[in-house]
């Protein structure tokens, strides 16, 4: 039976190829009946709206695929590669993408509601609109990445490294940024009602305009190190720092010739 047949069986309108597993040596047709097809199979081409929820993906690999919209709801997806992929408006809720890498791949307004994420890769990857909320993202690599607009109250992105990446918009109430590298992140016009900065490096990070007021375990050494506006709203102890203000001229200096 050839590997489109399979996908035509499994509901998949793309190429799959079977790679290695306990069950390779197995007919392939029956493999069309498995939910588990762990380190079995590849996915390219077109799928859009694919039934694959609660299936066993453990170490899949989708390589330029188009997911648009497909369900994957707790699907376990550990170490699964998404490499250059489109997964816009997948329900990946409740998955366990534990040590997955997503370097490049677009998940804009996907769901992500209590997916197990911890020690993600995704480099550059957008995320942006979407649901993050009480996602556990600990030690997730981010460089670069577009979180624009996301909704992620409680979302734990403990010691994950967020340098570069693009977070404004959001709303991450409640969320844990312990020990996370936020340098030259874009945090402005974010709410952060809540959220526990405690050990964050915020290095030139842009608070323009965004909601810290209530932000637990900030320091002033965090936030001189930030760039803040007269819009940015910090605890009251705290000041902010514009950053690239020059000073204003003293105009008793003498004059340069």
């Amino acid at each position: 039976m050839s590997a489109r047949l399979l996908c035509q069986q499994m509901g998949l309108g793309l190429m799959l190829t079977v790679l290695i597993g306990a069950a390779a040596g197995a007919p392939v047709a029956a493999l069309a009946q498995e939910a588990d097809v762990a380190r079995l199979v590849s996915f390219g081409g077109d799928c859009p709206d694919c039934p694959l929820a609660g299936r066993k993906l453990v170490g899949a690999r989708f390589l330029g695929a188009d997911f648009a919209g497909a369900s994957l709801v707790g699907a376990d997806l550990r170490g699964a590669s998404f490499l250059g992929s489109n997964f816009t408006g997948a329900d990946l809720s409740r998955a366990d993408l534990r040590g997955a890498v997503m370097t490049g791949a677009n998940f804009a307004s996907a769901d992500f509601t209590s997916a197990a994420m911890a020690g993600l890769q995704a480099p550059a990857a957008s995320f942006a609109g979407a649901q993050l909320t009480g996602a556990r993202m600990d030690l997730a690599e981010l460089p670069g990445a577009n979180l624009k607009g996301v909704n992620a109250p409680r979302v734990s992105l403990a010691g994950a490294l967020l340098i570069g990446a693009d977070l404004s918009e959001g709303r991450f109430d409640k969320a844990s940024f312990r020990g996370a590298a936020l340098n030259g992140a874009n945090l402005s016009q974010g709410s952060f009602a809540g959220a526990d900065f405690k050990g964050a490096r915020l290095l030139r990070a842009s608070l323009a305009a965004a909601d810290l007021a209530s932000a637990r375990n900030l320091t002033q050494d965090q936030i001189s190190q930030a760039c803040s506006n007269p819009a940015t709203r910090l605890p009251a102890h705290l000041v902010g720092k514009v950053c690239g203000a020059r000073a204003a001229p003293d105009p008793h200096a003498p004059k340069r010739r």
